[in-house]
């Protein structure tokens, strides 16, 4: 095919400059995930919101900024703090924008983008997404959680995770004092191995994709597509949808994209870590399943018309 020219050689040049740069930032990821979950009850995470509800949302956009857990985990932990009268609202605002506006994803999308402007692509990373999930808590705000919220138990997302990490996190219905700190300790470890095996296997696929992307298509097929203001934001966000790639990582990969603006880059760095197929799996463990559909194809909007409408102007401005 004459568009399509693979060698080993380049691949693997590819792909392990990508592993070698992703991986580091997914393992401390997964370790801080484990241990806020085993250490800080959701009652701590509270303490933080105003009585105010708007204010509260607005406030529950930065909480990733002190507990940063990446969309694998956010899930668990906003369960945990709707059952002890978070509103709604709140708990939305808090779980989308957790997994991108946190010290982790700010430092790898900051490596990810060396030579490419990277304060500027990392504080449009980290504002859009605050903005994006602020928003959308907003629309729920007066809405009956009843008619959003489903009632399945958290699945857990590992076969491997065992009866003591359960019992050592602080928010387990059995839970007592007399868990010691090296029960917490063990039960964070395994939840952070778990972690970083489900997340790491997402982030070599997307590794491997993007470095045959690179380096064996002939990328003059895709311009087209990629000179599209519309379409290339549209592209990128499904590619996002489909790769399930996490946060902390999924900025190596998009930075690899060059054949697309950087609008479409940040529509994948922004829409990803909200929802993606495996979001959708882990999502209608909270919401019912026509609120999980509405709130993909609600952010699919929002995160378009804000990388197509308001993006560009932006990094014109600013002379990006």
């Amino acid at each position: 095919m004459s568009w399509f020219h693979f060698s080993w050689q380049n691949f693997w040049f590819s792909f392990l400059a990508l592993a070698f740069e992703g991986l580091p930032f997914v393992l401390v990821g997964s370790l801080i995930s484990g241990f806020i979950a085993a250490f800080v009850p959701s009652r701590i995470i509270t303490r933080f919101l105003p009585k105010n509800r708007f204010l509260a949302t607005l406030v529950s956009g930065l909480l990733g900024l002190i507990f940063p857990v990446c969309e694998c985990g956010v899930v668990p932990v906003v369960r945990r703090l709707l059952d002890k009268g978070l509103p709604l609202s709140c708990g939305l605002t808090y779980m989308l924008a957790s997994p991108i506006v946190n010290p982790l994803v700010a430092i790898s999308t900051y490596a990810a983008f060396r030579g490419q402007h990277p304060e500027l692509n990392t504080a449009v990373r980290l504002i859009s997404g605050y903005l994006v999930a602020v928003v959308v808590g907003l629309s729920v705000s007066r809405v009956d959680p009843a008619r959003l919220l489903g009632g399945k138990a958290i699945p857990s997302r590992s076969r491997r995770r065992s009866a003591l990490s359960i019992a050592a996190m602080p928010d387990a219905p059995d839970a007592s004092g007399d868990v010691s700190v090296i029960q917490r300790v063990i039960g964070a470890v395994q939840l952070a191995s778990d972690d970083f095996i489900d997340t790491a296997i997402y982030f070599m696929i997307g590794a491997a994709v993007a470095s045959v992307f690179n380096t064996a298509v002939d990328q003059r097929i895709i311009l087209p597509l990629a000179s599209s203001p519309i379409l290339s934001v549209v592209a990128m966000m499904l590619i996002a949808g489909v790769l399930t790639l996490c946060s902390t990582s999924d900025a190596f990969i998009a930075a690899t994209f060059t054949s697309f603006p950087i609008p479409a880059r940040m529509a994948f760095l922004i829409f990803g870590p909200m929802f993606d197929f495996k979001l959708l799996f882990l999502y209608s463990a909270l919401l019912k399943k026509r609120t999980v559909l509405a709130l993909g194809v609600g952010l699919f909007i929002i995160v378009g018309v804000l990388c197509v409408a308001f993006l560009p102007g932006i990094y014109a401005n600013l002379g990006s």
